[in-house]
């Protein structure tokens, strides 16, 4: 029975849970995820851990923040003046907002706090500073 090994195709199915036990993502109520692996198509984190597995194996690991999305970066956090969004538009905290940079580059960000002029947004990846865990198993190797 061959193992996965860097440069191999796999597909697997997974659900990764937050320390808190909340899962933020899954494909069990879809198709598996398909990546090769060593090519930086996943997280470093989730492509290391699928290295040695035999299909049909299931395994349980837990991916430090580091190793996943990076520790929340405070510089990512900017206050935004409220003109620099259309007229009228209502900016309400928890709300994700998106567009592009002076150089034409798109982002996403989190609404995190609102004033009377201005907005502040978090611009660090929704899972940064989070650590992982990820039920896996392999389904194919290719």
């Amino acid at each position: 029975m061959s193992t996965v090994q860097n440069g191999n195709t796999v597909t697997v199915h997974y659900t990764g849970t937050l320390t808190d036990g909340t899962t933020f993502d899954s494909s069990r109520q879809r198709d598996p995820l398909s990546f090769q692996v060593g090519d930086g198509q996943v997280i470093p984190g989730f492509d290391n851990a699928v290295v040695g597995m035999a299909v049909g194996e299931s395994k349980t690991f837990t991916i430090p923040a580091a190793d996943a999305y990076g520790e929340k970066k405070e510089e990512a956090i900017q206050e935004v003046s409220k003109n620099r969004f259309p007229e009228g538009y209502d900016a309400s905290v928890g709300q994700m907002v998106t567009g592009q940079n002076e150089i034409g580059q798109n982002f996403q960000a989190l609404i995190i706090a609102e004033s009377t002029d201005s907005v502040t947004l978090d611009f660090n990846h929704p899972l940064a500073g989070e650590d992982l865990t990820f039920e896996v198993e392999l389904v194919e190797v290719a």
